[in-house]
């Protein structure tokens, strides 16, 4: 996804969203589901269940810069598995001498379910990318992009599964806060190991590499790289409605290009059937 107060404010954060949570209910007669689809930097290759639709939260803090960014997204499948519509919309604060929180660009997916196994799940997506953030405050990219991805899902066991992400973003006639233009391309590449320790509770890894794209002038561009490692924590609340509950936490860590960098990762996702069963 296109898309950072110190580390003690996600604290109370985190303790807030749990209290507000409903209590669980224990009298189920089958297995609760397990945590699949909910990742923080990772995308995995499982489209939504048939007439289950998801919203997630996604809260981004740079420690050091304190820069931060909030992406909300809501998934719906289409017909069936085989097909999800969702949008995506970023919220970023960027510091510096005169700090701005606005509307980043907002992306509206379609994901296609090409491979659902027990073992390996292949779920090819393209992306609309709207200009609604702004280039003059450096929250857009000026211009319409397509993003395409490719993520992939593999479980090599029952208490580990792994995913893989390759992507691109082109965007013609981007532009710059001179309001100078030149067509950009963004590449990413990913992976996770997810280890499930119980039904509703998992460790994982993610690792997220980026190059992204800048105008620098008319027709002329640069570009930088980002590297993270997001070790984190996932759990799950599920009730007898059908309804499951994730929070999660990680702490990104930038690598090579990204030495020094640290920020937190808070995730909240609420996934519910649709029509509630009589």
């Amino acid at each position: 996804m296109p898309a950072p107060a110190p580390a003690r404010s996600t604290i109370p954060w985190v303790a807030l969203l749990l209290a507000l949570a409903p209590r669980p209910t224990t009298a189920q007669h089958t297995a609760p589901p397990p945590i699949a689809d909910n990742s923080l930097l990772i995308e995995e290759a499982y489209n939504q269940d048939p007439g289950v639709i998801q919203h997630i939260s996604g809260w981004q803090h740079d420690w050091h810069r304190g820069d931060w960014a909030y992406t909300f997204v809501q998934e719906w499948p289409v017909g069936g598995r085989t097909n999800q519509l969702s949008y995506t919309i970023p919220l970023l604060h960027l510091t510096g001498t005169s700090p701005i929180t606005h509307v980043g660009d907002v992306a509206l997916n379609y994901r296609y379910q090409l491979v659902y196994g027990a073992r390996t799940s292949v779920a090819p997506r393209v992306s609309l990318v709207l200009p609604t953030g702004s280039a003059t405050t450096g929250t857009g990219a000026g211009a319409v992009g397509l993003q395409v991805s490719l993520p992939l899902s593999h479980a090599i066991s029952d208490h580990l599964v792994t995913h893989w992400n390759l992507g691109a973003i082109l965007t013609p006639s981007a532009r710059n806060a001179a309001a100078e233009r030149a067509t950009t391309t963004a590449w990413f590449a990913g992976a996770s190991a997810v280890w499930h320790g119980t039904r509703t509770f998992d460790v994982l890894v993610e690792t997220l590499w980026s190059r992204s794209a800048l105008v620098t002038g008319p027709g002329t561009t640069t570009s930088g790289d980002t590297w993270w490692i997001n070790p984190a924590l996932r759990w799950a609340c599920n009730f007898s409605s059908g309804l499951q509950i994730v929070p999660a936490v990680g702490v990104p860590i930038g690598v090579g290009p990204s030495r020094g960098a640290r920020s937190v990762f808070l995730y909240l996702s609420f996934e519910h059937p649709l029509h509630r069963s009589r």
